[in-house]
Formats: structure tokens, sequence, C-alpha cells
């Protein structure tokens, strides 16, 4: 069974995070095989729409721990990378279908899209400082950028859940649809969309996002350096093999952030 599953419906492509037993969490080969998806949709004539959904009970619960630290980020060639670059440069319009839990890369890749329809009971979270490494996929700059920076930071420094009341609160999703009219809601808007004029929605798109893209493009590329550093140091090793574990991490035996980085 394909990890990356694909649909065409007329000029929409459905891309869907096929590992349900795992909440579609995500490893490098998927990364690898969207980012593919997302560049060849971009060069093709006849997509004029993605749509991103998750298999199961969730839309993703982020990267797979254990996958993740047999094959840490290694700056901008990874496949990591290749997806950010991949959400960034899309044109056209994209659209994600939220339910279940949407952690980590699972949440932060929604502040790409263009539309995001959150089922009700949808619990969102962005862990990174609790794993002991920073966040990632531009979300340093564009997260405070379309939020605020108090509420980015209440989200990715304390890293605690949130619910798609706080989320519609915060302006993290476009609007909470019932559990299970959200793929029919997310697909409703992306038939509106594929019918419209492809090279006026996709220079508005374009026109909207060209500042914030250079600004991402520049936190993207200070994330991938620093997350690189983290991943690899002591804190990081505790909270990853902590939750492997299933216990509670202790930092108080690792090294503070400074002695890492000497």
């Amino acid at each position: 069974m394909s990890e990356i599953a694909t649909e065409r419906s007329g000029a929409i492509l459905r891309v869907q995070f096929n590992r349900p037993e795992k909440k579609n969490a995500l490893t490098v080969d998927m990364y690898q095989a969207v980012a593919d998806l997302l560049d060849g949709a971009a060069k093709d004539a006849d997509i004029r729409v993605v749509l991103v959904h998750g298999a199961g009970d969730s839309f993703s619960a982020g990267n797979d721990i254990a996958d993740f630290l047999k094959n840490p980020p290694k700056g901008d060639a990874s496949p990591q990378a290749r997806f950010t670059a991949a959400l960034m440069g899309l044109d056209k319009p994209l659209i994600a279908a939220v339910h279940g839990v949407a952690v980590g890369s699972g949440a932060t890749m929604l502040t790409h899209c263009d539309f995001v329809y959150a089922a009700e009971h949808t619990k969102f979270q962005l862990p990174f400082v609790n794993l002991a490494v920073v966040p990632e996929l531009g979300t340093s700059y564009s997260l405070a950028a379309q939020l605020g920076y108090l509420a980015a930071a209440e989200l990715l420094l304390l890293g605690l859940p949130f619910d798609t009341r706080r989320a519609s609160e915060l302006g993290f999703v476009t609007r909470i649809v019932p559990d299970a009219d959200v793929l029919a809601t997310a697909m409703e808007t992306a038939e509106q969309l594929a019918q419209l004029p492809a090279g006026a929605l996709q220079a508005s798109k374009r026109l909207m996002k060209r500042d914030a893209r250079e600004r991402t493009a520049a936190a993207v590329k200070a994330e991938n350096m620093e997350f690189a550093a983290r991943v690899r140091s002591a804190d990081a090793k505790e909270a990853l093999t902590a939750f492997l574990e299933k216990r509670r991490p202790d930092f108080t035996k690792t090294k503070t952030a400074t002695a890492v980085s000497q």
C-alpha cells in the first residue's frame, strides 16, 4: 500500500497521507513523494487545484519519530526542505481537509494552504520546543505574520494542544465544519476554484504572497541550520528517546543549549 495516495477529479488533484495505522506520521519518503507531486502539479496545466487530506482517523501526526531519528534533516538538501520549497512555490490553490490530529509538520504545513477546513473535533499542536528543536516550514516567521506575535508565541513556545475553536479564533483555519462533512466541504471549494480563470487565480495568489514568500524563505533557511544543530543536541536526544519510550523527558541532566552549541 502506497503511503501517499492520489486521485484526479477533473482539474483537482487529491493527495492523501495514507498511513492510517500511524496517524499518517510522515517519513522522509512521504515528504519526497509529496514534494514531487506538488512540483508536478505546478507544471501540469490540467491541474488547477490541489487538495490534501489524511486517511483513517487523522490528518497527520507530523514526523514519524523513529524514521526521523534515522534520517534527521540535513539542511537545504533534505526531503523536508524540498517539501517546504514545493509548498511555498505552488501558485495554484492549495486546500487542506483536516480531521483528527494535526501535529508538528502536520500543522505547520497548513500555514502554506489557501483554505483550511477543520473537522470540529480536530486537535492541533506545535510541540517543537517540547522536543528540544525549533519550528520548521518557515513558521518562525509565517505564524507570527499570520496570527500576530503573541498568539504565535503561545503556540510555538508552550507547544500546548489547541482545539478548532481556538484555531478559528486565531485565524489558523478557514472554517470549522462537522466531522463527516470536512472532505466534502473542501472538495466543494476546490470545484469552485477549478471553474475560475486559472491565470488570474494564480497571479492573485502570487501577488498576495510576494513579500511573505521572500521572508518565509529566509526563515526556512535559518530554521534548517538551527534545526540541524538542535536535533543533534543532548536535549533533543532525551526528548525523542522519551517520546519513543512513552515517558516524560528529563532535561535536568542534559547540558544547557549554550554548552551544546559550543
